[in-house]
């Protein structure tokens, strides 16, 4: 702790954002980085307490606490004060192999730890990670870190998301040849196709796949591993295969949408925007350019929906909330409002959020197409694009039969355990978990590299994450 009144003396300070108003005119990042000197202010501000509950990684009573990478918040905070960016980095990466991630879209359960916060508030946590990342790669702290040598034995990873990702950058530091499987034409997974640019540039993913790539990491796009062929083939081939295919089945919207044109969901309309203005493809779904937009959920995906729909030129967006408004007023009574909100509120003057409102029925014309929404409280909104996001209800079924993994909702695996009930064939990320955030899908990769680093040679020395 290298300044002990750190916390009295400097306030939190937040990356600066854009002006909502003019952000929504183009797809860049909207997260300003601080100047050196306000980031050391920041750094001092931890306390660097004896029981640090922000990178405790804890589930108490169905919520997680704390950070469940485990990563060294205090000591690379420490070096922050201090301005040793390059000892910070080498902390940080102790913990976690994609700060640059969970840096952009973490909704940092860590600083919701942070004793900090009890009495004032938190340590700017996520916005720290993100500098330290960052000042790196711009300054070539970052290189790459290839093997000594290698173990001989091959691994396929089924899914280039963080889980994917995580578990292959694992295995192949430990010397062992990984193969990561994508089924779409980029690498990422969720990273590339499933959050919009402003939030996480997809230069930022490909940055890291091409680090990934001069370490000793191979990645094959474009192959469906859910096709029986193939995964036998992976079977025969590789010493080991990790599915991390996260969890896709989208939960039903509630309503008769048979027939009707214009009804997608969340993941969908996000991914085509990705397709359309990052890699100039024209997907078969419309954009939001000129139509009334009705999107159905709350959470992350709900708010990239809103803040895409804008982009793109929408004519209005609503967004329908199931819970009453109550339910979501912090400890001081207040409304928290998204970053999609607020540009909401700046380019169509309010909130796009009704409240304790769901759709009761669709409105078509004579061809089918969508023409507006009844909600429950009997009002009919005009409404050309209906999007649905309303989570995930688990992992795609091909890709577990393709292989003859057991699976309920999810994969099933052993209690605290990886591996399923196929011989050489393990599981992680959502696809084991279920729906959660970036950063468990991290700690789920190099857990699970981890039990498979031990069952290719014997031992391990790799640290599990949970």
């Amino acid at each position: 702790m290298g300044k002990p009144t750190g916390f009295m003396e400097y306030a939190r300070r937040e990356d600066a954002v854009r002006d909502p108003a003019q952000r929504v005119q183009d797809w860049e990042e909207f997260h300003l980085p601080l100047p050196a000197e306000l980031r050391e202010q920041q750094g001092a501000r931890c306390m660097n307490c004896g029981v640090p509950y922000c990178q405790s990684g804890m589930i108490w009573e169905g919520k997680t606490f704390g950070c469940p990478l485990h990563n060294l918040i205090p000591e690379w905070n420490d070096m922050i004060m201090a301005g040793n960016r390059g000892h910070a980095l080498s902390r940080l990466l102790k913990a976690n192999n994609f700060p640059e991630f969970t840096g952009r879209v973490c909704p940092a359960p860590c600083e919701q730890a942070c004793i900090c916060g009890m009495y004032g508030d938190a340590i700017t946590i996520r916005d720290n990670e993100l500098c330290i990342i960052e000042s790196c790669y711009a300054d070539k702290t970052m290189q790459r870190r290839r093997p000594p040598q290698w173990s001989g034995k091959k691994v396929a990873v089924i899914g280039s998301g963080p889980a994917g990702l995580a578990a292959a950058d694992q295995l192949n530091h430990r010397g062992h040849s990984v193969t990561v499987i994508e089924r779409e034409e980029q690498p990422g997974g969720l990273l590339t196709y499933g959050i919009p640019n402003m939030k996480l540039p997809k230069s930022v993913v490909r940055r890291r796949v091409e680090l990934m790539t001069d370490e000793g990491v191979s990645f094959v796009t474009g192959v469906d591993a859910s096709v029986p062929k193939t995964a036998q083939r992976m079977l025969a081939e590789y010493d080991a295969v990790v599915l991390c295919c996260g969890a896709e089945e989208p939960r039903p919207l509630g309503v008769d949408t048979e027939g009707v044109s214009g009804v997608f969901y969340g993941t969908e309309f996000l991914k085509a925007a990705v397709e359309r203005h990052q890699f100039g493809k024209e997907p078969a779904i419309p954009s939001a350019a000129g139509k009334n937009v009705v999107i159905v959920g709350t959470g992350d995906t709900a708010s990239d929906c809103v803040a895409t729909a804008l982009r793109e030129g929408c004519a209005s967006v609503v967004q329908l909330v199931r819970r009453k408004e109550s339910d979501y007023l912090d400890a001081r009574g207040a409304l928290p409002s998204d970053y999609a909100h607020d540009e909401a509120l700046a380019v169509l003057g309010k909130d796009p959020r009704r409240f304790g409102v769901q759709v009761k029925e669709l409105v078509k014309d004579k061809k089918g197409t969508l023409t507006g929404v009844v909600t429950t409280d009997g009002d009919t909104l005009p409404c050309d694009i209906l999007i649905a996001a309303t989570g995930f209800a688990g992992c795609r079924a091909d890709v577990c039969r393709a292989f003859g993994v057991d699976m309920d909702r999810t994969v099933r695996t052993g209690e605290g355990s990886y591996r399923t009930n196929v011989e050489k064939v393990f599981a992680a990320g959502d696809m084991r978990r279920g729906q959660s955030l970036v950063v468990w899908a991290i700690a789920e990769g190099r857990s699970a590299a981890a039990e498979v680093d031990e069952y290719l040679i014997g031992y391990t020395n790799l640290v599990r994450s949970i």
